[in-house]
């Protein structure tokens, strides 16, 4: 090739031997690039076989179920007091002018979100505790505690990577169950339905059969399993299933939890209660005697009867404005069910600003 190169440079006519040589330069060139294309196909088919070798084995686990037993006499009041915690993402900044001067959120701010919280739900289980006996409360640790770096302006400007992010939410949530041991009664017991949320993941795009082995918040999930594991009044359900089931007194009401973002809300004047009515009657099809829905994802308090939508932590940001979302005061979520009714008998804000 330097001779043909030469004759190039020197502007001299190519002879039929040095355009036979690039001919050939060219189609070994060509074959070079099909070689490198069919590698990385190669490649690529390992990868989705492995993909698929997960997504099998998590889609044939069993359902993790915990049933919940009456504790009290059939002729007493008894309930079960739900607290769902999501959305906190406690990294993140929201700068009041980008939210017309509605909502402030840094560190600091949501340290002290998270002492309301705290103390806004004892309350609640106090208050509700007067009419009715409560042996059990489930705490729903439903995912997006913290905000990562999945969109590159949000990891502009949070305040933590996503390592010592989801430290700080760790060390949060062993602090919040150890206040709530602490302060109810050796009898009370608590379940932790925990679900990953979608931003906490450590890939760019949404997983679907590895979700949790990609999220930090499922590892998280799993040192505070641990850490609690000689805690014989705590019980975790850990599932790298999108759904995890609780099934209150013998089955009497049965709670299905998730984080709420497989369900695809675009906007509309119905609110998001169109198409999670549409998600929960596909999910119905598989396990038809659910019967309560609850989730997060949406920054939206609701109670939509069949389900309820938890609030934020963090409340409106930049890009709730963006999407054209309503404000509404930080917030997550306090329900009973009752076992005389087989119903939820009260639904509660538990307001954190």
């Amino acid at each position: 090739m330097a001779k043909i190169k030469d004759v190039v440079a020197k502007n001299k006519p190519l002879s039929e031997k040095a355009k036979v040589d690039i001919a050939l330069q060219a189609l070994r060139d060509k074959r070079e690039a099909k070689d490198s294309t069919i590698r990385l196909l190669q490649d690529r088919v390992v990868q989705l076989e492995s993909e698929n070798k997960v997504f099998s084995a998590v889609r044939d686990l069993p359902p993790q179920i915990i049933s919940i037993p009456p504790k009290v006499a059939s002729t007493d009041s008894e309930s079960i007091a739900c607290l769902v915690w999501s959305d906190w993402h406690i990294e993140e900044t929201v700068v009041p002018e980008q939210v017309s001067n509605k909502n402030k959120y840094n560190l600091k701010i949501a340290d002290a979100r998270f002492l309301s919280l705290l103390h806004g739900g004892l309350a609640w289980w106090r208050i509700a505790g007067r009419d009715t006996s409560i042996k059990t409360v489930i705490l729903a640790l439903l995912g997006d505690f913290i905000t990562g770096s999945i969109h590159e302006d949000l990891a502009e400007g949070n305040q933590l990577p996503p390592a010592e992010a989801i430290h700080k939410s760790y060390s949060m949530i062993v602090s919040g169950i150890k206040f709530m041991l602490k302060n109810t009664p050796k009898d009370v017991n608590f379940i932790l339905p925990c679900h990953s949320g979608n931003h906490g993941r450590m890939t760019k795009k949404q997983r679907i059969a590895t979700e949790s082995g990609n999220s930090l918040e499922y590892f998280m999930y799993r040192m505070l399993q641990d850490y609690f594991a000689e805690e014989k009044r705590v019980t975790f359900i850990v599932h790298p299933g999108y759904h995890s089931y609780v099934r209150c007194f013998d089955g009497k009401y049965n709670i299905r939890f998730h984080h709420g973002h497989q369900m695809n809300y675009q906007g509309g004047v119905g609110g998001i209660s169109i198409s999670v009515n549409k998600s929960i009657a596909q999910w119905n099809k598989s396990v038809p005697d659910i019967s309560l829905d609850v989730f997060g994802h949406f920054h939206t308090r609701f109670d939509g009867g069949n389900f309820i939508c938890n609030g934020s932590m963090i409340g409106l940001t930049a890009y709730g404005v963006s999407i054209k979302a309503s404000w509404e005061p930080p917030s997550q979520t306090f329900f009973l069910i009752n076992k005389k009714y087989g119903a939820k008998t009260m639904v509660a804000p538990i307001f954190v600003s």
